[in-house]
């Protein structure tokens, strides 16, 4: 019986243990997703990039260095609070990376390329797990709650999986479908708009969907409440 398949009301030992698994699970999941707040703060940036571009005169430069700027205070905080430094250092190397390139090509939409590019890798990633038969969901959530990678023997739970990455699939092609074309026009408040829009709002609606499936499935997974996620992601 593998831990998708457990009886609710166990042992006493399962009671006591159940709800530490479950706020690891909890902890884990939102970690490995890269959290909400991780999203709202990226979209901080450039929502300040956009803003310094409108008032001052369409002055690239100096709006790209006040975006990498927020985006090293954003990164320092993060640390202060004891978040993880991959993250935080990620985060501010794509601002960084984006700031590059919009001064490099003086085109300043060209700021939220790297996220349009990411949303492109995303979803192929995510397309190619589900074709060659090892979902990334499956991959992801696996190993947190406990069932490794057993989950492949079971075409239920490959089922599961594959629909749970098609979620994500469809939810990175949103982006890109919206945003894509704004890019293209050179409509960079548009852009910014939509890229914040976009960020945490899908990020929670893909978790939802997310949990709503392996709920229906049986398996108990809180983390995948928006909810949850809240309290603690172009």
């Amino acid at each position: 019986m593998n831990h998708f398949d457990r009886e609710p009301g166990g042992a006493d030992e399962h009671a006591v243990i159940e709800p530490e698994l479950n706020k690891k699970q909890e902890l884990n999941l939102i970690d490995e997703m890269g959290g909400p707040q991780g999203i709202a703060d990226s979209s901080l940036p450039g929502l300040l990039f956009v803003a310094v571009y409108s008032v001052s005169g369409q002055d690239l430069q100096l709006s790209a260095i006040a975006a990498v700027t927020l985006g090293a205070v954003i990164g320092v905080v993060r640390l202060v609070r004891g978040e993880s430094a991959r993250f935080a250092a990620a985060g501010f190397v794509g601002v960084a990376i984006a700031g590059f390139i919009a001064t490099r090509t003086g085109r300043a939409e060209d700021f939220f390329l790297p996220g349009l590019l990411f949303n492109a890798g995303y979803a192929v990633a995510y397309a190619a797990s589900i074709a060659v038969g090892w979902p990334l969901m499956g991959l992801l959530i696996g190993p947190i709650i406990g069932d490794g990678m057993k989950w492949r023997h079971d075409p239920a739970r490959v089922r599961l999986f594959n629909r749970m990455s098609w979620i994500w699939v469809g939810l990175f092609l949103t982006r890109l479908a919206v945003q894509l074309p704004f890019y293209f026009a050179g409509s960079l408040v548009a852009l910014g708009i939509a890229r914040t829009v976009m960020g945490l709002p899908l990020f929670a609606l893909g978790i939802w969907l997310c949990y709503l499936l392996l709920r229906r499935e049986g398996v108990d997974l809180k983390a995948l409440n928006p909810k949850n996620a809240g309290a603690g992601e172009g």
